[in-house]
């Protein structure tokens, strides 16, 4: 698929740190590089606390890297300034998790979807201001009654439309959905990632799509990556992970996704984690998995594994594969 695909972000060796308050360095993302194609939608997946979202808000420049490079159809996103920073902003838009806690209390639906129409001077005169949001309202399935009223009168999932459409005023190429269904009611879920793949078909999009919801992501993303404690431990095509995980850690979050299908479901055998995860203050060496691996070895324990293609398309970080 992406052989004749043309990058839109490509990120190399992205690393983030953060200074611990007892001392010491959290390394929240390390040593982590995918692409993202215009068109298509990566899947970035794993537990909690595992540097998805710092990942992606770092690359999307909202925290200033450690090391390492990010390419936003070729330029450096961390070293725009002026103009070129405002037009990386108006090119790529975040729909963030928590919808009660990313809009304005104090602003009206209609002001929170048209300040990135006011910032960039996209509207005409205040007719066409009113038109554009209405439009966009119509587009992520809300009334233009809805306009004059404040967030705090929506449901959790009438919000997340609210934040859809605020991203989608400005014309955005590239949106990074940072876990945008964790928050909401599960019948809900569904109506959200229906309405981003509709919108994606309709008007070109490309995605970021932050989850821990392995199941869902499914649905959405051409490729998935998943993520554990820092690193990169799997990319490859969304179908391909489903039907053949390699590394034992992507085995394990897989195996815990229920079927509905009792014959299947009795006869699944569970793989289940010993031991805690390390701390992201001070990892151990080697492969950052490998004291919850029931296949680890010495080789495990000493060198830590590079991001390999095991196989077209499909990438391992895993001495066993």
């Amino acid at each position: 698929m992406s052989e004749n695909r043309q990058p839109l972000l490509e990120v190399s060796h992205l690393k983030k740190y953060f200074s611990a308050s007892g001392g010491g360095v959290v390394k929240a993302v390390d040593d982590v590089s995918f692409t993202i194609y215009k068109g298509e939608t990566l899947g970035m997946v794993g537990e909690s606390g595992c540097g998805k979202t710092t990942c992606g808000r770092t690359a999307m420049g909202l925290y200033k890297k450690t090391d390492g490079q990010v390419l936003f159809d070729g330029q450096d996103v961390h070293t725009l300034r002026g103009a070129d920073k405002l037009r990386f902003a108006r090119r790529a838009q975040i729909i963030f998790q928590d919808p009660y806690a990313s809009l304005n209390p104090r602003m009206t639906v209609a002001d929170i979807i048209a300040e990135g129409i006011d910032i960039h001077g996209l509207a005409k005169d205040r007719m066409d201001r009113t038109e554009q949001v209405y439009r966009l309202l119509d587009l992520v399935g809300l009334n233009k009654e809805h306009a004059n009223r404040f967030a705090h009168e929506f449901s959790g999932g009438q919000r997340q439309r609210i934040g859809i459409a605020r991203a989608l005023a400005v014309h955005p190429e590239f949106i990074m959905c940072d876990e945008p269904i964790s928050a909401l009611d599960v019948s809900i879920q569904a109506q959200i990632v229906n309405l981003l793949v509709k919108l994606q078909r309709e008007m070109g999009l490309t995605y970021l799509f932050i989850a821990h919801d392995l199941a869902m992501v499914k649905h959405i993303s051409d490729r998935i990556a998943v993520m554990y404690l820092g690193t990169v431990v799997e990319l490859t095509r969304s179908e391909r992970l489903y039907e053949k995980p390699l590394h034992p850690y992507t085995q394990a979050l897989l195996s815990a996704i229920p079927i509905p299908d009792p014959e299947v479901e009795r006869k699944r055998q569970r793989i289940e984690l010993e031991g805690d995860i390390p701390s992201p203050i001070d990892p151990p060496p080697g492969c950052r998995f490998a004291g919850r691996c029931a296949l680890a070895c010495d080789r495990c324990r000493q060198e830590s594994p590079a991001l390999r293609e095991v196989e077209p398309g499909h990438f391992v970080a895993c001495h066993l594969v």
